[in-house]
């Protein structure tokens, strides 16, 4: 449900600089959706029906803000239950993986022991690349694709959070993640921090990879360090 109301939200924010692009509105105050972004679409002043289109928008765009606040309190709950709070910690401690990304993660995949290989989980995905072979000749394909489609979509928005910053720095969000975490499970979220934004950047930097194929590979690989911390498979 939240993430049916958020590509809605998204839908109505691109219909609202939509508006203000037909109209001539331009905003040259910084990035658009802060406080001081808002307060200047409400007082913007359109003439006749117009006035009645952004306030109709503008009313969308704060009902939709408002059940996603909602829904991210209440899996906030859902994810202090017993059954989860742990598998929930552990996985927070990977840079750009929240509650949410957290929770979805699991309750979707249900129990990581079914998959007796990282590789067979990622395959679970759709994130290992497929293959077109004859003979000796082996050409890789995109990925699959075939697999949980929530999930892989969440790992790829997730690999976005290893395309800046320095490799090794923690932010103090994270750090608040990671706390009360074990040293193993801590020692093994850095090194896949670390290892994975390096990887990025090598891709693409050295390697002349398209971005997008590189959060790719990133998922790809994330998804196995996620296999090895909910199977504490720390080595």
């Amino acid at each position: 449900m939240r993430d049916d109301h958020k590509l809605q939200l998204k839908k109505i924010k691109q219909q609202i600089l939509a508006f203000c692009l037909r109209h001539g509105y331009v905003y040259d105050g910084g990035c658009h959706w802060t406080a001081k972004h808002l307060q200047w679409l409400q007082s913007l002043t359109p003439e006749a029906l117009y006035a009645d289109t952004l306030s109709e928008y503008l009313l969308t765009y704060a009902s939709l803000s408002d059940k996603l606040e909602r829904f991210d309190q209440r899996i906030e709950e859902l994810a202090s239950k017993d059954e989860y709070r742990s598998s929930v910690s552990k996985l927070s401690c990977f840079l750009g993986i929240r509650t949410t990304t957290a929770l979805a993660t699991i309750v979707e995949v249900g129990d990581f022991k079914r998959f007796a290989k990282p590789e067979n989980f990622a395959s679970y995905l759709g994130l290992t690349p497929g293959e077109d072979s004859s003979g000796d000749d082996r050409n890789r394909l995109r990925i699959t694709k075939a697999g949980n489609t929530h999930v892989r979509r969440l790992l790829i928005e997730t690999s976005q959070s290893f395309c800046k910053g320095q490799i090794g720095h923690k932010s103090k969000a994270l750090k608040e993640r990671q706390s009360g975490n074990s040293p193993e499970a801590l020692a093994y979220a850095d090194k896949a921090n670390e290892r994975l934004r390096r990887k990025y950047y090598r891709l693409t930097l050295h390697n002349g990879k398209k971005a997008n194929v590189a959060k790719t590979a990133v998922a790809r690989e994330l998804a196995c360090f996620i296999w090895g911390m909910m199977n504490e498979q720390y080595a």
